[in-house]
């Protein structure tokens, strides 16, 4: 646990690197504006977001190499760790926790409730930040959990110490995806196939050109005949089942190891113990549940639910969608701890089907899904983005008010982060929305919505197609995600991206086989580069003021 590495960084906890540095600050707001167009992007043209963490944490490294103006102090990896945490925020905040819930509305011909959903999003993803604040290293969601992407970042941070290669190799998959941008190809697809797991990117791929060429080929709209939607529908509840039974799954084979044998760890390595109690996490749900009622009460006040509910039937709905938020919030948030990702849709479509159930409204309906689909992408991001400052900062002393430290400047980057994605959403939602860029998730949202509500035969259908989508779902299983990236193909329909998804996989095997782990790592970079690269290219038409 002393390192050289650790030595350089100084072992004082006071030395940790403050948020709200000028500079610190700046690059902060500048990358946040990066991931939050590259997440609006990306979900928009491909119906999925992309980890921006590396993206930021090489940017943080280019930019140390340089020794004027104190460029040089982003070499320190906790100002990296900072930076990586304000533009992954700021990417799963735009577009999963901002204009993918705000489409729903819209989606139905309610373009009047887009401006209160946007209120109530932004303020479930604060709510969302401070729960996970409050609850990460805590007997339930500890630090010293798997959260995969987290320890990914981590190890691109410590190894950008040893030299700048790899944000040469960023620049160099930056440079494809503006070549290939030039010649108006969705170069975005490729990059994220370059990153994912193979498998579940190969039925992306498959489910992309099944879309673009059955019209053609068999003179069939999968859209159109709800086809895609089903296979969303069902991969999407097997893929929450497959959750629970990872959370009860991995809680019994905790509960084999007793109290004794995790003191002992911890006796060991002082960074294992928890920094949460159990009081201040109950404490905490428990005011996050407060917290999402209330911001349930101020969407339906705002948004005219009112006019479809009694008093009681209002008092009912926003203790209903705080429950909602919540659960959806946790499930999402356990799911990424242990696999690394997260099945938002699956939990809000659970929700959906209970509100058809209790003949919800459609307008107070509409509220609860967009409400309870925009939380749990950023607490489960930020999860990702504590571990990597957990790592980081194992090596200072005194450790535990390093972590307590370092933990709240990554909070207060997450509300830079916040700020800008929601600046971001609100310039472009309307030139995206009226140019029909809608996030297939919102899409289907709304096709069940309106199923379920005037035409029972179209719930039917879906129902049916939901069988093929829970099958693959389920024998792919929870880490490849086969089923909902499948589904995801089938709704995206973008042009010629299939073609792209399948070339890159196939350059990936190539070179994995040829550089091994380390190609892989390479080629995650240039993955990285490409969809940045491609974001950028596509500002102009992405923010529309």
């Amino acid at each position: 646990m002393n390192s050289p590495t650790g030595a350089r960084i100084g072992n004082v906890a006071a030395a940790h690197p403050r948020a709200f540095e000028v500079g610190t600050l700046l690059v902060s707001v500048l990358l946040s504006l990066l991931g939050a167009v590259i997440g609006v992007h990306l979900i928009t043209t491909l119906g999925i977001s992309a980890n921006t963490s590396v993206i930021g944490a090489v940017i943080a490294m280019l930019i140390g190499r340089f020794s004027f103006l104190g460029l040089s102090k982003f070499r320190d990896p906790h100002r990296q760790n900072i930076i990586q945490t304000a533009i992954s925020t700021a990417t799963f905040a735009a577009a999963n926790g901002l204009l993918a819930p705000i489409a729903i509305p819209y989606a139905l011909g309610m373009p009047e409730l887009v401006w209160p959903m946007l209120i109530g999003c932004s303020l479930g993803i604060i709510i969302d930040v401070f729960i996970l604040y409050r609850a990460f290293g805590s007997r339930f969601m500890p630090a010293s959990a798997p959260w995969p992407p987290g320890v990914a970042a981590a190890e691109t941070i410590r190894a950008g110490a040893s030299g700048g290669k790899r944000a040469l190799i960023l620049l160099g998959g930056a440079g494809v995806g503006v070549v290939g941008s030039l010649f108006s190809l969705p170069m975005a697809a490729g990059g994220v196939a370059l990153i994912g797991n193979f498998w579940a990117l190969l039925m992306f791929g498959i489910g992309l050109l099944l879309s673009q060429y059955a019209p053609a080929l068999w003179n069939v709209n999968l859209g159109e005949m709800y086809v895609a939607h089903g296979v969303m529908i069902g991969a999407g509840i097997v893929a929450l089942l497959q959750v629970i039974w990872l959370i009860l799954g991995t809680r019994t084979k905790k509960a084999k190891l007793t109290e004794t044998a995790r003191i002992q760890a911890v006796a060991e390595d002082e960074t294992l113990q928890y920094t949460i109690d159990s009081t201040r996490l109950g404490k905490s749900l428990g005011l996050g549940y407060i917290l999402f009622v209330a911001g349930a009460l101020l969407i339906a006040l705002i948004g005219g639910a009112m006019n479809d509910l009694t008093m009681w039937g209002l008092i009912g709905f926003v203790l209903f969608a705080g429950v909602a938020a919540i659960v959806h919030e946790l499930i999402v948030g356990l799911a990424a701890m242990h696999a690394g990702w997260f099945p938002a849709f699956a939990v809000t479509l659970i929700f959906l089907i209970f509100g058809l159930m209790l003949n919800i409204p459609t307008v107070p309906l509409v509220m609860l899904v967009a409400y309870c689909s925009a939380t749990g992408p950023a607490f489960a991001d930020m999860g990702y983005d504590y571990k990597t400052g957990w790592i980081l900062r194992r090596e200072l002393k005194p450790w535990k008010a390093a972590e307590l430290i370092g933990r709240r400047e990554q909070l207060k980057a997450a509300i830079i982060a916040i700020a800008v994605a929601i600046g971001v959403v609100a310039v472009s939602w309307e030139g995206l929305f009226a140019d029909g860029k809608l996030p297939p998730s919102s899409k289907v949202f709304a096709d069940t919505i309106m199923a379920g509500v005037t035409d029972p035969k179209i719930m039917l259908t879906m129902a049916l197609w939901a069988i093929p989508g829970a099958l693959i779902q389920f024998f792919g299983g929870s880490k490849r995600q086969m089923g909902v990236l499948f589904a995801t193909g089938l709704l995206v329909a973008t042009p010629n991206a299939g073609w792209l998804v399948l070339v890159a996989l196939i350059i990936r095997i190539v070179w994995t086989k040829v550089r091994g782990e380390q190609g892989e790592q390479e080629l995650s970079l240039v993955g990285a580069g490409v969809i940045a690269a491609d974001s950028i290219m596509n500002v102009g038409k992405v923010i529309k003021f």
